[in-house]
Parts: structure tokens; sequence; C-alpha cells
């Protein structure tokens, strides 16, 4: 049986911002119950298709989540304990598997341990749990000491995970997830910044935990095969194809995605048989909607989103076509409250829709979950390839142009028989007579 994840299609939830939460912790106000809010959406995740839950950062922070202060408290802007359990045990109930974000590279400044190494230098005994700490010059911030951060980021103190009491404290968080939340699974942030040893440690550590627990690794840049493997984490956020996706479909130019799929995916891949974590935007990204420069190609994209190797990803809002970007200094407008019945009213649906028929196109076929990729015809705005496991055989042509495309100008030697359309109702389809509508796509079986 395949494992869980490589069957999912994720919803990406950051609950900080999606539930309005204060933009700082004050670390002395009662708990607010703001996670009751993400009850609903989870309802509406396993509606457009989905079997997972990728829930951003809950554990006591500072400000945006990744800065955390408290790996065993539920932030108080968010809620407490019992709350977090209710929605797990929720997600579970309608069948959705859960994962948490776990932000090991580094803590906030309100860490217990970093307050306690300002508050006592030298002699704290937690002096040796980060990286770069050197006393004989002060920081930029005032501390009595210097430290290694985060690309720059002063408010973001580096871990040595390869510490042992770092790790055993690390480890016992997770267990702690497991045992009083049941969770099905870790995000890693910064993945590449992680020591491997300890990673190591983790899936060793996990493995005994629950079986099936996921890992998955947030690298930008990088042989993937690095951090996903037997012994370390099961997947890898593929940032490679996140870009391929949006800038192939700008430049009518789908030989950048095809050349990265076939480099992933195709007879000598690098990741064949790797499941890959596959997203069009998320909370550290513009949203795909503006990053593109033609809504309609929305949808040819997401078409090739749910039909290339690898696991699918929904960030909450980004299934109406919601527009934002970051500024150099400001991430927060990817990140925004939203209402559910809002958008359901006051968003269109046609994009949600089509995800929708997507996710259960998928659940139908075995070859587009775990099936091999062969690479058929690319033109500039053009792709057709071939997705073949067990006894099922599909052929998906992506058309990304604002025409139609006529079969027949693919692939000239293409054979005549009859195809089943599975993507647009079962429709009958001969390669001489059909066309695949503009920005969208046929998934076709042999009648």
């Amino acid at each position: 049986m395949a494992p869980w994840f490589t069957e999912a299609l994720f919803y990406h939830l950051y609950p900080l911002g999606l539930c309005g939460a204060p933009l700082r912790n004050d670390f002395s106000a009662a708990p607010k119950p703001r996670l009751g809010q993400v009850f609903a959406w989870l309802e509406h995740a396993r509606d457009l298709g989905a079997g997972a839950i990728y829930l951003g950062p809950v554990f006591e922070s500072t400000s945006h989540g990744y800065d955390t202060a408290d790996y065993l408290k539920v932030d108080r802007r968010l809620g407490d304990e019992d709350l977090l359990a209710e929605l797990v045990r929720r997600a579970h109930g309608l069948g959705l598997k859960v994962v948490l974000d776990a932000v090991f590279g580094h803590t906030g400044r309100d860490f217990w341990a970093f307050k306690d190494l300002q508050k006592n230098g030298a002699a704290s005994p937690y002096k040796d749990w980060y990286r770069g700490i050197d006393f004989s010059r002060g920081s930029s911030l005032g501390d009595a000491f210097n430290y290694e951060c985060w690309q720059q980021a002063q408010d973001l103190p580096r871990l040595r995970q390869n510490h042992p009491e770092v790790k055993r404290h690390l480890l016992q968080a997770v267990s702690h997830w497991v045992r009083a939340f049941g969770i099905d699974g870790l995000r890693l942030d910064t993945a590449d910044c992680l020591d491997l040893e300890f990673l190591t440690c983790l899936r060793r550590h996990c493995d005994g935990l629950k079986p099936g627990f996921y890992l998955l690794g947030e690298v930008i840049h990088g042989d993937y095969n690095l951090w996903a493997n037997p012994n370390r984490l099961h997947s890898i956020t593929n940032y490679e194809a996140y870009k391929g996706l949006w800038s192939s479909h700008n430049d009518h130019n789908l030989f950048e995605i095809a050349y990265a799929l076939d480099r992933q995916f195709g007879a000598t891949g690098l990741y064949r048989g790797l499941p890959l974590y596959n997203f069009a935007d998320n909370h550290d990204v513009d949203r795909v909607a503006s990053s593109l420069k033609d809504r309609a190609h929305l949808f040819s994209l997401y078409c090739l989103l749910f039909t290339m190797p690898g696991v699918p990803s929904i960030y909450c809002g980004s299934e109406w076509g919601l527009l934002a970007k970051r500024s150099p200094q400001d991430d927060r407008m990817l990140r925004p409250a939203l209402d559910l019945q809002r958008m359901r009213h006051e968003q269109p649906q046609d994009l949600a829709d089509a995800i929708r028929r997507l996710a259960h196109l998928r659940q139908r076929c075995q070859a587009l979950r775990q099936g091999s990729y062969r690479q058929l015809c690319v033109g500039a705005e053009c792709l057709a390839f071939e997705r073949e496991a067990a006894h099922e055989r599909l052929l998906v042509v992506i058309n990304a142009s604002n025409a139609p495309l006529p079969l027949k100008s693919l692939i000239k030697d293409a054979p005549g028989q009859a195809y089943a359309d599975l993507l647009n109702n079962g429709e009958s389809v001969t390669w001489a007579q059909t066309a695949v509508p503009a920005t969208w796509a046929r998934v076709l079986k042999a009648a």
C-alpha cells in the first residue's frame, strides 16, 4: 500500500494570519481561541478534495510563528493545547491528516534558553545551545554577546541541533506533539540549514513514534536527495518546479517546465519515485495569480500541478485566485485574515471548481498519483506526457494558449484509436478530430 502522503492533496493554512491574530505576542494575555476559526476551513479543504492539512506555526512565538518562544505551548494568540487537540480530532474525523510546522533551525529571542543566556551570559547552562556565541563582542541589538542568526535576521538566533541537550529537547517536543495532539507529520522549516545527523535521528525517532509519520523538508536549492532518502526525510518542497510553473506560462515557454520535469522525473530523472511536494504558491512567495500575467493561465497551471509527478498542494485562498505580492521588507500581505463565507459569496468560484475537479481526477487515477513520467511532445504553449502505473496508462495534454489546440498538431504518428477524456466527463476523443480547450487540458485513456 502506498504511503498516505503520496495519495493526498495538501491544503496549507497559516493560522496566525488566517485567524487575524495580533502581530506580536504580549506573553501575558489569556489564550484567545482563534484556532476555532479553522474548523470550518477543514470541511472546505475536504470539499476541495484535500486529504491532508499543513498547518503553519501554532506554538508560542514572538511574532510570525517562526520565532519560537516555547515548543511545548500553543501560541496564546491562537488558543491552548485543548483547542489544538480538538482541531486535530475534527480533521481526523473528516479523513484529513494533519502536518504541523516544526521550526528547529532557530528560535526567537524570547525563547526561554536564549533569555537565560541574556541574563546569565557565560554562566548560562544554555550558552552552547546556539551557534557562534561570542562573548568578546556585543550584538547589534544590545546583547552582551554576539551570535549566529538565520540569514542576517537578528531576531532568529540559530540553534545547534547536534548539541545533545538541544537534540533531546527537540525530540521530546515532537514526542509531546504526537502524544498530545495525534499529529501525522511535520514540515521542517529551513531544512537545508539543519544538521544532517539530526535529521537522521529525527527520522528514526519519528518512525518509532507513529507508523507512517511524514517528514517534509523546506529546501530552496540543492540536490533534494541529500535530504530526502530512506534515512532522513520523505519529501522536499519542489521550488524548482514552482518557479517553472508560472514563469513558463508568462514567457510562453513551456520548454522551461518541461525541462525541469524531465530532469526530475524522466527516464533518468534525479527524483524518480521521490514524492516531491509541489505548489503554485505558499506563505513565503507571491500569490500565483499575482505572478501570472494572464489570469486564464491559472487553469492550465493547476492542470499541470495536478497531473505532474509529486504531491500537489493548495495555499489557502489561492483557490479563488487571490492577489498578493510581498515587499522586500514585509510578507504579511501573503498571510491575510480570511472569512470563508465571504470568500464563497464574493469571489469567483470558477478556479475553485476546477481545482475540485482536478483533485477528484487525481484521486481516481493511480497513474497520476504514482505513475512514471515520459515526455511526448513540448512546444511554446503545449506539453504532452504519459503517466503509467500498474495497468493504467494516461496521456496528459496541457494547452497554455488562449485558443483550442488540435491534438493532431502535436504528435504526427499518434495512434488512431479512440480515447476517453477522464478530465472532461469521459468525453470520447479521437486524435484526428479533437482539440484541447484553451488554457485547459485533456487526460486521455485508451477506450
